[in-house]
C-alpha cells in the first residue's frame, strides 16, 4: 500500500469521524458513549489501576479544567505550517512570478488573526457578578422554555439571567453563554462572541490563502515539467498516458512536506469554515450555541391548541424568541446589549 493510499484512507476516516460528531452532536446517548462504555469495560481489566487513574485525570485536566494545552498545540501548528511555509513554498513562489505582495499577505493575516486571538483568550466573556447581577436580569425577558425567572444557580447562589449559563470548566456563570472553547481557553460568551467570530474568519482566511498560494505553485510547477504530455509503459507493455492520479503520486514524492501541508490546509480550511458559517447563522437568527443545542427536537410539553395555551417560545429554526431583525442580531453581536437597551419582544 502506497503512501498516497494510506493519506486518502487517513482523510477518509477523519471525515467520517466529524461527520458522525456533527450528527450526534448535542445527544446524551450516542453511538460514540456506548462503544466508549463498551471499550471501557472490555479494557479496564487489562490495565493496571494507576494507569487507569493517570489516563483519567490527565483527560480531564484537558477537558474539564481550563488549560493552556491547546492554544500551545494551536501555536505549534501554526508554527510548522508557517515554517514550512516560509521554508520552501515562498521560495518556489517567487521562481514562478508570484508577487511579493501576495507571498507577503499570510503574514499580514497571521499578525492580525494573532491579535483577535488575544482577545479571544483574555477578554471577559461577560461574567455574572454581585456587582452587575441585578442589571443584567433586565437585558433580555425569559422565554419560560429553556429561560425560567426564578431559577437559581446552585454554584454562584444567583438567579440566572435569561440566556446565561453556569460553565463548570471556568466555574462562573456567562452572560449569554454561547459554549466553552478549549482552544482559546475560554468561553464565548456575549462580550467576546464578536472577537471569537472575527477569530474563526481570520484562521480560515489564513488557510486558504497559504492554501491557493502553495496549489497554485503546484500547478505551475506540473505545467512547467510538462508531466501532463507524458506517458508510461504499463504492465502489458503499452504506453499509456499519464493521468491524475501519477501526476500525484509524483508531487508526493517531490514534495511531500508540501503536499501534506496543503491537505492539511485544506482540511482545517473547510472544518472551520463550516464551523464559521454555523455561527453566522446563529448570529443572524440570535441564537446561542447553546440554545440551538438545547432547543433541537425539543418541543413544550405545556402547549396546548385546544386550551389555547401557548409559550413565549415555540421553536423556529428561522426565528428564534431572540430574533430582532438580521441586522439588529449582527449589530447584537458587535455592540452587546446593556440594560438600558433592552430587547423588545
Amino acid at each position: 500500500m502506497d503512501f498516497l493510499t494510506l493519506f486518502c484512507i487517513y482523510v477518509l476516516v477523519v471525515l467520517t469521524c466529524i461527520a458522525l460528531v456533527c450528527k450526534y452532536s448535542g445527544q446524551e446517548c450516542t453511538p460514540f458513549s456506548r462503544l466508549y462504555s463498551l471499550f471501557t469495560r472490555v479494557i479496564s481489566p487489562l490495565i493496571p489501576q494507576r494507569i487507569q487513574y493517570i489516563c483519567h485525570r490527565t483527560v480531564h485536566r484537558l477537558f474539564h479544567q481550563r488549560n493552556h494545552f491547546f492554544i500551545y498545540l494551536h501555536i505549534i501548528l501554526e508554527a510548522v505550517v508557517y515554517g514550512e511555509y516560509s521554508y520552501e513554498v515562498v521560495g518556489y513562489c517567487l521562481e514562478m512570478d508570484t508577487t511579493l505582495f501576495n507571498v507577503c499577505v499570510p503574514y499580514v493575516l497571521l499578525v492580525l488573526k494573532s491579535y483577535i486571538f488575544y482577545l479571544c483568550c483574555s477578554r471577559d466573556p461577560g461574567t455574572l457578578t454581585k456587582k452587575n447581577h441585578a442589571a443584567q436580569l433586565k437585558v433580555y425577558q425569559y422565554d419560560e422554555t429553556l429561560f425560567q425567572k426564578g431559577v437559581l444557580c446552585p454554584t454562584c447562589h444567583l438567579e440566572k439571567p435569561a440566556r446565561s449559563k453556569h460553565c463548570g470548566i471556568c466555574n462562573r456563570c456567562v452572560q449569554r453563554f454561547d459554549h466553552h472553547c478549549v482552544w482559546v481557553n475560554n468561553c464565548i460568551g456575549a462580550q467576546n462572541t464578536r472577537f471569537f467570530l472575527l477569530y474563526l474568519l481570520s484562521v480560515c482566511a489564513m488557510a486558504g490563502d497559504i492554501a491557493v498560494l502553495t496549489a497554485d505553485m503546484m500547478f505551475h510547477t506540473v505545467v512547467r515539467s510538462g508531466i501532463m504530455h507524458a506517458s508510461y509503459t504499463d504492465e502489458q507493455g503499452q504506453q499509456q498516458p499519464v493521468g491524475a492520479l501519477f501526476v500525484v503520486q509524483r508531487l508526493f514524492m517531490a514534495f511531500p512536506r508540501i503536499v501534506f501541508m496543503l491537505g492539511f490546509l485544506v482540511f482545517v480550511f473547510f472544518l472551520l469554515a463550516g464551523y464559521f458559517m454555523f455561527h453566522c447563522y446563529l448570529a443572524l437568527v440570535n441564537q446561542t450555541s447553546n440554545e440551538w443545542f438545547k432547543r433541537k427536537g425539543r418541543g413544550c410539553q405545556h402547549c396546548n391548541p385546544v386550551s389555547g395555551h401557548r409559550c413565549l417560545a415555540t421553536y423556529n429554526p428561522l426565528r428564534g424568541f431572540y430574533h430582532r431583525g438580521f441586522l439588529k442580531n449582527v449589530g447584537e453581536i458587535f455592540w452587546p446589549l446593556c440594560p438600558e437597551q433592552k430587547k423588545d419582544n
